[in-house]
């Protein structure tokens, strides 16, 4: 079985998917932080790719940033200065060639995620 990373970022405040959230994807390496790629999540509040497919996967340790301040002004949300969440950095490690699922649920002042299925 091939590994590959998926996301989902759901909007709790507004109770919809985030659609149009830009997410970046970088490997990391000891103090080496290697960008790979940008994806933005389409109506769903998912990218339209893999963020990491099969055929570019490697076990190791990854960062997702999702830019959530920007999508939370994009959608009207009151800004502040600074904004309580801005970039939201997920550290997370593969160990296995296996689907690896990374999830947001964000809000204005408060996030979680989980390995997902």
């Amino acid at each position: 079985m091939a590994g590959y990373l998926t996301t989902h970022v759901l909007d709790t405040a507004r109770g919809c998917p985030a659609q149009g959230l830009k997410i970046d994807l970088y490997r990391l390496n000891g103090a080496d932080r290697q960008f790979i790629r940008t994806l933005t999540t389409n109506d769903d509040g998912r990218t339209d790719s893999h963020i990491l497919p099969a055929d570019e996967f490697e076990i190791g340790t990854y960062e997702l940033v999702f830019h959530a301040g920007d999508y939370l002004d994009a959608t009207g949300v009151a800004p502040e200065t600074p904004r309580f969440v801005d970039q939201v950095p997920i550290r997370f490690g593969m160990s296995v060639a296996d689907h690896y699922h990374v999830p947001l649920l964000l809000s204005p002042f408060g996030y979680s995620t989980y390995r997902g299925s």
